[in-house]
């Protein structure tokens, strides 16, 4: 019987356009402390979701631009989780990337 392991996808690479002015493409929502908290929404995100799946088993799936963002923002992230899109296209095809790339890690 194979083992079940458990992973999330943090999708990160959207620009925010609905939240302009406070959201712009160079810093989108995800990157900003937008409640006040000291935590931005991506790493609020993290911390809510390392609490019951480890960090080698979270992704975040982001726009090349914002890879080194994402970095800065979760020093526990190992690198190569952080997914680097090369080009924006929407949801489906990020999540779809992300699965690709669990698969081959979790065969």
């Amino acid at each position: 019987m194979k083992k079940i392991h458990n992973y999330c996808v943090i999708l990160a690479g959207g620009v925010g356009k609905r939240l302009w002015p406070c959201s712009t493409r160079e810093r989108p929502k995800q990157f900003l402390d937008f409640f006040g908290t000291g935590h931005t929404l991506l790493q609020q995100t993290y911390e809510r979701v390392s609490r019951f799946i480890i960090s080698k088993n979270i992704y975040v799936s982001t726009y090349s631009d914002y890879a080194g963002m994402v970095a800065e923002q979760l020093p526990l992230l190992p690198r190569q989780n952080i997914l680097a899109e090369p080009v924006r296209l929407s949801t489906a095809p990020a999540v779809t990337w992300a699965s690709y790339h669990i698969g081959i890690h979790d065969a």
